[in-house]
């Protein structure tokens, strides 16, 4: 059953958006650019409504993901998750992730090397704690994985306690290591990176005691 456009009226508080009245009701709106193709008078069937909510919804979606873009990048379930909490329909999400891919806006492995790289200069973090921010991300295991494969975990260690070795330069050997240790253990270093960054800090602090 077809009804027909009584009305086409822009928003008072949204210039950019219509809304429609059909057989004197209101029945939805849409953007300024949808309207220019509807007149009244006009008749719409099921199907074209169908379509003229759809094609909004997804608008709607699809820039609202782009603002969202716009604070810093995004993984694939970061961003199905906020379109879910703006309670779009599936299958407006799903057309909108889909966009996005085409577009290149999403793409998890460019992600999870940014991650890595701001990790890396502003607080560095081991491989277990970069493997578990990125699976809370949502990054797949494999990419992480190839992620973290030739991470230097030794001078990733040492950038992360140069601002604590002034203020531990006078502790004795055996709190220094308890100090150290905690520290980068919290921050994902293994075994290995915390022993050769102790050993390499207690020479350091024996160096400038000389």
């Amino acid at each position: 059953m077809s009804k027909q456009i009584t009305s086409l009226q822009i928003q008072k508080r949204n210039k950019e958006r219509v809304n429609v009245y059909l057989d004197g009701e209101y029945a939805f709106a849409v953007s300024l650019m949808a309207a220019a193709d509807l007149k009244k008078g006009q008749e719409l069937s099921q199907t074209d409504i169908a379509r003229l909510q759809h094609e909004d919804a997804f608008s709607k979606a699809y820039h609202a993901a782009l603002r969202y873009l716009g604070m810093r990048q995004r993984t694939e379930r970061e961003m199905e998750q906020y379109l879910a909490r703006k309670e779009y329909p599936s299958e407006v999400i799903s057309a909108t992730m889909q966009r996005l891919h085409e577009q290149n806006y999403l793409n998890d492995a460019e992600f999870a090397a940014m991650w890595r790289r701001d990790r890396a200069r502003m607080r560095p973090r081991g491989a277990q704690a970069l493997r578990h921010e990125l699976r809370q991300k949502g990054v797949d295991d494999a990419i992480i994985e190839e992620t973290v494969a030739d991470l230097d975990e030794e001078a990733l260690a040492w950038a992360a306690i140069q601002s604590k070795l002034a203020g531990w330069q006078r502790l004795d050997a055996r709190v220094l290591q308890q100090k150290l240790s905690g520290f980068l253990a919290r921050r994902g270093f293994g075994y290995d990176a915390i022993r050769t960054t102790y050993e390499r800090a207690l020479s350091a602090r024996d160096a400038d005691a000389e």
